[in-house]
């Protein structure tokens, strides 16, 4: 019988001997948070501001999956029924946005006047504005958002804000639970000189250190891209290997997230989020194939349900479309076919970069709301890419050695239980993001 080795020489242990019950419990848990599973689609939404003399004019935007959560009756007239989109009207739901989302000068929030508006706005999203008016030369100014928080508290805000006097500056904040409050002005007269009717603001927006820590939290509540990089520990036999998959990964969604943000890519991101669905499912897929001994009956089993969904969405008008998934069909027959006839970690690092491009394109969604100037866009930009990865990165050497003292405290059987519950929990978790994402269920 193999002999366990120690942590100290934990680049040469088998991924076998590791997939123990701990990683089949990383399993259940992804499974039990599978309604949760839009790991790049975290709740957020976006507001803008121009502020005057006398108040300001107030722009929110918000998916319509982030309006349901208010309940149907919140959405707008046709949405529904999936008759066109109405043209711009009075929205009462809006009323509940305008209190939530505040400007509050000396400690006293601005009304709003003229009534809240919804005007058009790209397809799956909704678009609400007013004016507020506060005090002629108004001191202190905050913006205090409390908006979806009632039905969803780990939401995220980002307002942008811009000052008449001076509209080339921008500045930007992510407001949450714990920090609602934007200090746009201090009051004038704790400012030496200051003019409060002429002043651009004292506004700090977030700094790189806010961004870094959103890609930090972004990647921690990521279920399907933690499934993913699980699913990458599976299939890894040494610590050295994960590592070399992880470059890739980095390598692959640095790319497209800054060719995303900076609008030099577009893409549909409903495809984008089935596709990294299905990259869940298939390094889990793998695993399998590669315990059972490669037999070709794996990989049939995977085209034939891929051509099943292509035909599902010939029909029925799926988020992902067909052409999309004969893409997918001839990419998982190539990569199976070359992976029959190789022998190492070259070809799973070339699977890693292209998946790594598709969850790029995922990540950016959170920053490309925003639309900053550049000059704000890149640090932005550097902050959040750089708290992905160390996200990334921590979560690997924390689980990495926990599977090893799994390992350590159990038997072989209960080792290869555990590999075989984590390989299936992977799959069909992955397979059920694809179906939920594909046809929006």
């Amino acid at each position: 019988m193999r002999i366990l080795l120690p942590i100290s020489r934990l680049g040469i242990r088998r991924v076998d001997r590791l997939a123990a019950p701990g990683i089949a419990c990383l399993a259940l848990v992804f499974i039990l948070r599978a309604t949760e599973g839009s790991a790049h689609g975290r709740s957020v939404s976006y507001s803008s501001w121009v502020v005057g003399a006398d108040g300001a004019e107030v722009s929110l935007r918000m998916s319509l999956l982030e309006l349901s959560r208010l309940g149907p009756t919140a959405l707008p007239p046709g949405v529904l029924d999936g008759s066109s989109r109405a043209a711009a009207d009075v929205a009462p739901v809006g009323q509940g946005f305008a209190d939530a989302l505040l400007l509050v000068s000396n400690e006293v929030a601005c009304p709003a006047s003229g009534g809240v508006r919804r005007v058009p706005d790209a397809e799956g999203f909704v678009r609400y504005q007013w004016r507020v008016e506060c005090p002629t030369g108004a001191g202190a100014l905050a913006i205090y958002s409390r908006v979806l928080l009632d039905v969803a508290p780990s939401h995220l805000h980002f307002a942008r804000v811009r000052f008449e006097a001076t509209p080339e500056k921008v500045r930007e904040r992510v407001l949450t639970e714990a920090d609602p409050r934007f200090v746009l002005r201090q009051d004038a007269t704790h400012r030496a000189g200051g003019d409060a009717t002429a002043d651009s603001g004292d506004a700090v927006g977030s700094r790189f250190v806010d961004y870094l820590a959103l890609g930090m939290r972004h990647i921690l509540s990521g279920w399907d891209h933690l499934a993913f990089l699980f699913g990458l520990i599976l299939l890894s036999d040494r610590l050295a290997t994960i590592a070399r998959l992880v470059t890739g990964f980095t390598l692959a969604h640095s790319l497209t997230l800054a060719l995303s943000v900076l609008d030099l890519v577009h893409t549909r991101a409903a495809a984008v989020e089935a596709v990294i669905a299905f990259s869940v499912a298939l390094v889990a897929v793998e695993k399998g194939w590669l315990v059972a001994g490669r037999p070709r009956v794996i990989p049939f089993f995977l085209l034939t349900g891929l051509g099943l969904l292509a035909l599902a969405s010939q029909v029925s008008g799926a988020a992902l479309p067909t052409l999309s998934v004969i893409g997918l069909i001839l990419f998982t027959a190539c990569y199976f076919g070359i992976a029959a006839r190789t022998v190492g970690n070259r070809l799973r690092i070339a699977l890693t970069f292209a998946f790594g491009l598709v969850h790029g394109f995922g990540f950016a969604g959170i920053l490309q709301g925003l639309e900053l100037p550049t000059e704000r866009l890149v640090p932005a930009l550097a902050g959040f890419n750089l708290g992905v990865e160390i996200g990334q990165i921590g979560i690997v050497l924390l689980a990495w050695p926990a599977l090893v003292l799994a390992a350590r405290a159990t038997t072989p059987a209960w080792q290869r239980w555990g590999r075989d519950l984590a390989t299936a929990g992977l799959c069909g978790l992955g397979c059920f993001w694809l179906l939920e994402r594909a046809f929006s269920l």
